[in-house]
């Protein structure tokens, strides 16, 4: 396929929203219905965010059409939505109360005048067809097709109820079948619900200023490089940069931080954020598909798309599992009958069984705690980009920081100058003419530091500099030629530094500074010390971790002793000095073979090959970064590290509550089926067993609604 052939096949590719999903399997059944469509190539459904992606040209009413077998309703993404009946006034519940409240009549006319009544068997019939319209509309289809899903499952057993005499036990089925479908309906929206409150996060319109006209426009017409103007009070609309004023900003919405940020001039502002007391002027940065806002809403719903481990085992089950039901139910109707004759008993045993074993509770058990967990996490500032990453946080055994940036602010500044040859001005201006040059993050604190000192390091001739990988920097200033970079650099180049300056930089890293050595190659003219600050949360993080049970390793670029200090003080369990980038890359792979599951958290920059060795990679502050959104696998979307005992807690409960889903649906079904034996297992109790499981589950799932930070 050519290049432009590929650009027009990802361009016919179109999302559609829908409303109305139940359940995974009426999700499989609308995305082959949409594929058969005429003029469509290929189509894809995300459950668990309610989508449907379409490649090829289709209209709305066809899409609709082809979910006409569960009253589905489509629009366009961009399209506002559509508020929603109220859950009791909904079409499809309505002929639920019409059909209990028949049953109910034919109950009481049962009693009076006896079951087999022509009276109450109408009542049961009229009961059935009504409650069960749409059921047997779809089970007849499938059986017709030999396509044994729910439907067909609860279809042959309903009808084969009615042939037996059962009318009764057969209206109670469809009335229990169609209420927990109902409050599966309920529940899965309720999931959903935390990616739709991130939808309306951000305004659809903004108060735009183009040359001298102010005008309110829509965020689709919005382009690069407007002036937006935002009151107290009001949501951005748009990401941008602040071009005029100065505001708090509750960033909530999209880092989870809940104390608001001081925002002025030349500061990157997000879409979604609540500008709370000043007017600023901004300058539109991103289209509004492009804002981090829409990048989270895209990551989290393909998060839900993507399948977990534990739901990718659950699918394999149900395919061999269905069938296997199907059979026993066969064997069991037909013989034990031929030994005593019983055809009805056994007939009606082997109905029961059909409705125990309808996977219902089993396929929808992982599902909707994936989507709930990871709606919860995105509320809260946490970005889980699948249920595999969800499950494998829950399950790590050791997570390693790298130190700059992560347990430290990552901006060093300068704490000490002493100098040996030279006034301190004079060799500042040197060090930092020369570090000018250099990438380094310590470089920055230097370059700082003279800037504060208002020395004129600009104006220094620099001349043939060089990047010594790893140890510093070299240059010629004067015909004289310097070298800025580690105490190890320069007992590489003068063989060794004398007692007392060997003294001193010790004593300095020993207080967990980093010495940087300005010298020639015969001299040291001075020593500069860098501290990097701590973050507040990092010491309290570490501890929660601990409890956790969770080793914790620091890594760094730093000396042993610098890290020493630095490591004490923030308590982590074990502390790895002078690594570089591929160091990090060995030692995260060392401790994948010791501990399986390790996590490593890093800003996602340069740290990108560690974070993808790991098991799980976490990325600071990605409401800043593309990067950091890109690489990992969770993003922290503040600088906030207290987020990530949150996200293990949560993947814990979510591995436990899917564990607790898949052991009850499945151990409800043996007892039921093991009622046969005796002949005990009623109708009654097989829909009990299938919906009361279901019921469970969804419940259970949505706690996870309720954990907190």
């Amino acid at each position: 396929m050519s290049d432009k052939q590929a650009q027009l096949s990802e361009q016919e590719m179109k999302t559609y929203r829908i409303q109305g999903f139940t359940c995974a399997n009426c999700a499989n059944i609308f995305e082959n219905n949409v594929k058969e469509l005429p003029g469509v190539q290929d189509a894809k459904v995300n459950f668990g965010a309610s989508k449907v992606y379409v490649q090829g040209n289709v209209t709305i009413e066809e899409l609709e059409k082809a979910g006409a077998f569960e009253n589905l309703k489509v629009r366009d993404e961009k399209e506002q939505k559509v508020e929603r009946e109220p859950f009791w006034k909904q079409k499809e519940n309505i002929k639920v109360y019409i059909s209990a409240i028949l049953l109910m009549i034919s109950w009481v006319l049962g009693e009076q005048y006896g079951e087999e009544h022509i009276l109450p068997t109408i009542g049961y019939a009229a009961s059935i067809l009504i409650g069960g319209y749409s059921l047997f509309i779809k089970g007849l289809k499938n059986l017709s097709r030999l396509k044994f899903d729910m439907n067909t499952l609860m279809t042959v057993a309903i009808l084969g109820a009615a042939v037996i005499g059962e009318w009764g036990e057969g209206a109670t089925v469809v009335i229990l079948f169609a209420i927990s479908e109902a409050l599966e309906r309920y529940s899965m929206d309720k999931a959903r619900q935390s990616i739709e409150s991130l939808m309306d996060i951000a305004p659809k319109e903004a108060l735009i200023r183009r040359g001298n006209e102010e005008m309110m426009i829509h965020v689709e017409d919005i382009q690069i490089d407007d002036v937006m103007i935002v009151k107290p009070g009001q949501k951005l609309a748009m990401d941008g940069t602040v071009i005029k004023g100065t505001s708090t900003l509750n960033q909530a919405a999209i880092t989870g931080e809940s104390v608001p940020v001081t925002k002025t001039i030349d500061d990157e502002v997000f879409a979604g954020t609540l500008n709370e007391e000043g007017l600023l002027e901004v300058k539109v940065t991103k289209r509004v598909e492009d804002t981090t806002l829409s990048k989270i809403i895209h990551l989290v719903e393909e998060a839900q798309a993507e399948r977990a481990p534990s739901q990718a085992f659950v699918d394999k089950f149900a395919k061999y599992y269905t069938p296997a039901i199907i059979v026993l139910a066969l064997l069991i109707a037909i013989v034990p009958p031929l030994f005593n004759g019983d055809w009805s008993e056994w007939i009606y045993q082997g109905l029961a069984v059909l409705v125990v074993g309808c996977p219902c509770a089993l396929v929808v058990s992982t599902p909707v705690s994936i989507v709930t967990a990871i709606g919860n996490a995105a509320k809260n500032g946490v970005l889980i980009k699948g249920g595999i990453y969800l499950e494998e946080a829950g399950a790590l055994k050791a997570i390693a920081f790298d130190k700059t940036g992560t347990l430290t602010k990552g901006i060093p500044a300068v704490t000490d100058i002493i100098t040996y040859g030279g006034t301190e001005n004079e060799l500042m201006t040197i060090t930092a003419a020369i570090e000018k040059g250099s990438q380094h993050p310590l470089a920055s604190a230097i370059i700082r530091k003279a800037e504060q000192n208002d020395l004129d390091f600009n104006s220094v001739m620099v001349e043939d500099f060089q990047s010594i990988t790893g140890k510093g920097v070299k240059a010629i200033i004067n015909n004289e030629v310097y070298y800025v970079g580690s105490p190890n650099l320069f007992a590489e180049l003068h063989g060794s530094i004398e007692g007392e300056k060997k003294q001193k930089i010790e004593d300095l890293q020993t207080q967990g500074k980093t010495v940087m050595v300005l010298g020639t190659e015969k001299e040291l003219l001075s020593l500069i010390a860098v501290a990097d600050e701590m973050r507040e949360s990092s010491k309290e993080v570490i501890s929660r971790l601990d409890h956790l049970g969770i080793k914790t390793v620091m890594l760094t670029g730093d000396n042993q002793r610098t890290a020493t200090a630095i490591g004490k003080q923030v308590g982590v369990s074990d502390i790895k000095a002078d690594l570089l980038p591929e160091d990090k890359l060995t030692f995260i792979k060392e401790l994948r073979g010791k501990h399986q599951s390790v996590a490593m958290v890093g800003d996602g920059v340069n740290d990108a090959p560690a974070l993808a060795a790991s098991t799980v990679g976490v990325a600071m502050g990605g409401a800043g970064t593309d990067t950091a959104l890109e690489t990992a696998d969770i993003a922290l979307m503040s600088d906030d590290l207290s987020k990530l005992p949150y996200t293990i807690k949560l993947s814990r409960k979510a591995l436990a509550i899917i564990k607790q889903n898949i052991t009850f649906s499945l151990g409800i079904k043996l007892v039921a089926l093991l009622l046969v034996v005796p002949g005990w297992l009623t109708l009654w109790i097989a829909i009990f067993a299938d919906m009361g499981a279901t019921l469970i589950v969804t419940l259970n799932s949505l706690r996870l609604l309720k954990v907190k930070e």
